[in-house]
């Protein structure tokens, strides 16, 4: 499979965490943020647990779509991949299901071509500064506002920076997350400061 076909659907994989997930023949709404190890996670219910047929569909809403095929892998909230729902929380608040779940990717689907899962499950080189550059691109609300409101398609009042990874930003918004991507993938933290330096400038220069 050509690189940038698998690139093009990983980043589409970055840029849609809401979508539809069948478990035998039931389909239910369901919302996912990515690890940093690459796999999804999401709240459950026992049933999907319990499934051995679990396709995720991303978007729920548009023509271009991604088909996940993936393997449910339980995880307790108390203990230590408690980070994981936590995570989860940030991105969309209070989850719908008391159960948690890491998805395994183990083939996709993106429009007429068909991907081995392993090509999109991506470490995040950036996880252990995430934090930090969050923290410092959320310093400033109005710098934030400006930025958004240029380059994602509806304006935040109140945006924040939730995600960082080497192909961009994933933006909280009051009822939605958005995703504000980089012209070139980034190497490291560093490549990630200057990226955001870049943005606020162009802002200022409008």
């Amino acid at each position: 499979m050509p690189d940038e076909i698998v690139d093009s659907a990983y980043r589409f994989l970055r840029s849609h965490l809401r979508g539809k997930f069948r478990f035998e023949e039931h389909f239910e709404p369901m919302r996912i943020v990515v690890a940093p190890d690459g796999r999804l996670i999401a709240p459950v219910m026992v049933a999907m647990l319990r499934s051995f047929d679990t396709v995720l569909f991303l978007p729920d809403d548009a023509p271009e779509s991604l088909h996940l095929q993936v393997t449910l892998a339980e995880f307790q909230e108390h203990g230590p991949d408690g980070v994981s729902a936590d995570r989860w929380r940030v991105y969309h608040g209070e989850p719908p299901d008391l159960r948690w779940a890491y998805f395994a990717l183990d083939a996709a689907r993106f429009d007429e071509h068909f991907l081995d899962g392993e090509g999109l499950s991506r470490i995040n080189i950036l996880a252990e500064h995430e934090p930090r550059l969050c923290r410092l691109m959320n310093a400033d609300l109005d710098r934030l506002r400006a930025v958004t409101a240029a380059h994602l398609p509806k304006r935040i009042e109140d945006p924040r920076i939730v995600g960082v990874d080497p192909l961009g930003l994933d933006v909280r918004g009051a009822f939605e997350v958005y995703r504000l991507d980089f012209d070139t993938p980034l190497e490291s933290a560093d490549d990630a400061e200057a990226a955001w330096e870049a943005l606020v400038r162009g802002v200022g220069s409008r």
